[in-house]
């Protein structure tokens, strides 16, 4: 599967009332592996940033005066993300600025709807977590991701960061995964069983690693040291009782 989360950054809260983007940040993601591929824009919106928008950015006019208009880069864009599923934190803010350039454009690119699937991890963090605090900030204290870089908001630093969170909080706990022929981790982990069961050649690629006389020493001391503290170690058999 492909995925790419995304961010924006806008001029203003309300795309109706004509606000633009201003920074678009993507990062992509294959079988829930980061590629190192993103899709990072700053856009001349053609208009004023609203001082409470440019409070939380610090993205100024002048810094986007000789940066490309939407129409520059719509193609571009839109050729990134076509066919993937976005992963947006409260996408329909982000989506209903997409939207409003692509019909303000009129290039017949349609809407997002018409070529990407969307997954909105706030809705998603509000399911897991009811009644908390489900910023992005907040999802990265409960989940350890570091975002002490994040002192304004930023596209693709926000795109970034939400990827690790997004990661984490779907990943859960799982099984031992295999990963056949390059391909990187599905959504479902398998059990140990399943080493049995994969491709008699694949079978004959997986490394075995065997312990070392030191190590087999050292496991074997620790294991006295239990019996001596507790009377028996499990690793040798239950007591006779």
């Amino acid at each position: 599967m492909r995925e790419v989360v995304l961010d924006t950054e806008t001029t203003g809260i309300e795309h109706k009332e004509g606000h633009r983007i201003i920074e678009i940040g993507c990062v992509e993601v294959i079988d829930r592996r980061l590629t190192g591929r993103h899709y990072h824009v700053y856009i001349n919106p053609e208009r004023d940033i609203d001082e409470g928008a440019q409070a939380v950015h610090g993205i100024s006019l002048e810094f986007l005066a000789d940066k490309p208009v939407f129409a520059d880069i719509a193609d571009d864009f839109m050729n990134f993300i076509s066919g993937s599923r976005l992963v947006i934190h409260n996408a329909a803010f982000d989506v209903g600025f997409i939207d409003s350039e692509l019909t303000r454009l009129n290039r017949g690119h349609g809407l997002v709807a018409d070529h990407c699937s969307v997954l909105d991890t706030l809705a998603m963090a509000r399911e897991k977590h009811p009644g908390q605090r489900n910023s992005l900030d907040a999802l990265c204290k409960r989940y350890g991701v570091d975002n002490s870089q994040r002192e304004l908001h930023g596209a693709l630093l926000d795109a970034e960061i939400l990827a690790d969170v997004y990661l984490i909080m779907t990943g859960g706990q799982t099984a031992l995964s295999l990963a056949a022929h390059g391909q990187g981790e599905g959504g479902e982990g398998h059990d140990v069983s399943a080493i049995r069961r994969i491709d008699p050649a694949l079978r004959e690629q997986l490394r075995v690693l065997r312990a070392s006389a030191e190590e087999l020493e050292a496991h074997d001391q620790r294991l006295a040291a239990v019996e001596k503290s507790a009377g028996f170690a499990l690793w040798r058999g239950a007591p006779e009782q």
